[in-house]
């Protein structure tokens, strides 16, 4: 395939994870042949596999399996880990991210991230989502107020904190603070989000959001989620990636991988015989 632009998403061909034509969700991010070595350690071990645009897919297996690893893979944060050895190629949007002279910092432009524990900066609310805007030149205050707004409605978190935007982002619930993150990712527009177990801290009435949000976001972002809870997996998930000692197992349909998966390594993970 030939290399784009990686800031001409528009150019990704258009096939199915499957490889039919003109799906209406064709593979956004390919990986290919992709591992990844600590020193003469390697964590993940030849993975190929695409993933579709204005879906969600889940990364799963039990812990150390390498999911996290490969989420960081999408924007590169590996690259600051010492002695970081990578292999194959990450096509987004048909560009390989990991070619020479590929802009890291447009990269993280388009592939926001959202993390297992919230990290709000220790500024207002309205502050934290502000921020990457001002970084990005953006100087009008009217506009600003707009992205604030819409990016807070998106992350259905505007109706609770449009009283108190000015007041600390540190003063808002576990649950709250998380979604601060993702109206903050969300905020500067980025094509894809990475979220690395964003539940896991939360509690089952902050968690129950979390998933409504994410389902709602995926009319206009591509999500990809690591996490260790299989039935959120299953609830909110379009296509799994099942993980175990840096390999993949299987990737399907999220709906095939739990009721008739093709490997009885993964019918034994999901049913609960081990991890």
């Amino acid at each position: 395939m030939a290399t784009t632009d990686l800031t001409n998403p528009s150019a990704v061909a258009r096939r199915s994870p499957s490889g039919d034509a003109d799906s209406p969700n064709a593979p956004l991010i390919e990986i290919e042949g992709l591992s990844l070595y600590y020193g003469p350690s390697a964590a993940l071990r030849n993975i190929t596999l695409s993933i579709p645009e204005r879906l969600v897919t889940a990364f799963i297996g039990p812990s150390g399996c390498g999911k996290s690893t490969l989420l960081r893979c999408l924007n590169r944060l590996n690259d600051a880990v010492e002695n970081v050895r990578i292999e194959g190629t990450v096509r987004i949007g048909g560009c390989d991210i990991y070619s020479p002279g590929v802009d890291v910092t447009e990269l993280r432009k388009r592939v926001g991230m959202v993390f297992q524990k919230a990290n709000p900066f220790p500024k207002s609310i309205y502050e934290n989502i502000a921020y990457g805007l001002r970084v990005r030149g953006l100087r009008d205050r009217k506009l600003m107020d707009g992205i604030v707004e819409r990016s807070l409605r998106s992350a259905a978190l505007w109706d609770e904190v449009k009283d108190r935007l000015h007041a600390s982002a540190l003063g808002l619930s576990g649950g709250q603070q998380q979604r601060l993150c993702i109206a903050r990712a969300i905020a500067t527009r980025p094509e894809i989000l990475l979220m690395d177990e964003p539940a896991s801290a939360l509690d089952p009435v902050a968690t129950s959001k979390i998933e409504d949000l994410i389902l709602a976001l995926k009319q206009e972002f591509t999500i990809v989620i690591v996490t260790h809870n299989m039935q959120q997996a299953a609830r909110i998930s379009d296509y799994t990636a099942f993980l175990n000692q840096g390999e993949l197992i299987e990737f399907n349909t999220t709906s095939r991988l739990f009721t008739n998966p093709a490997k009885q390594e993964t019918e034994d993970y999901v049913t609960g015989r081990f991890g």
